[in-house]
């Protein structure tokens, strides 16, 4: 069962290590993810997890909120070549829609991806994210899914 868990002193070491599969374009490591949350922390609205799958971390996500906008970005997830294609990615997507929807905190998450990576840009469509027509961050499309359109 998927679960997300705060980076600590246990997982830190399994997380940084992981890396995504060179074809997948620019995107940025775990590490230069986890020093930007770091250098975010006082505006408590970004949030590093490690991604598990019961009791083993299969991958790594960075959220951000934007509670004027009424947003949540997820604005890194990924896991390593050994742990996809096993479900874990729509797992944790559909488990991140459904804690947004519950704390009626927001109105839409967004979340990028390169274009190089179709599989995941495939999941975010099917659970229904839809592209913004915005390219962003190196050429990264943007894509919504809104909680208050019909």
């Amino acid at each position: 069962m998927i679960q997300f868990k705060k980076i600590t002193e246990d997982n830190f070491t399994a997380i940084v290590q992981m890396k995504r599969p060179p074809d997948e374009g620019f995107v940025a490591s775990n590490e230069y993810s986890l020093a930007q949350a770091w250098l975010y922390r006082d505006n408590n609205d970004v949030y590093p997890f490690a991604i598990y799958n019961d009791e083993v971390p299969v991958g790594f996500m960075l959220l951000d909120e934007d509670l004027e906008e009424r947003c949540l970005v997820i604005w890194r997830i990924m896991f390593p070549t050994e742990y996809q294609n096993k479900g874990y990615g729509t797992q944790a997507i559909k488990q991140i829609i459904q804690m947004a929807r519950d704390s009626k905190k927001y109105d839409y998450i967004l979340i990028d991806c390169v274009p190089e990576n179709k599989i995941a840009k495939h999941v975010y469509e099917k659970l229904g994210f839809k592209p913004t027509g915005e390219i962003v961050n190196n050429g990264e499309i943007e894509l919504k899914l809104s909680f208050t359109e019909k």
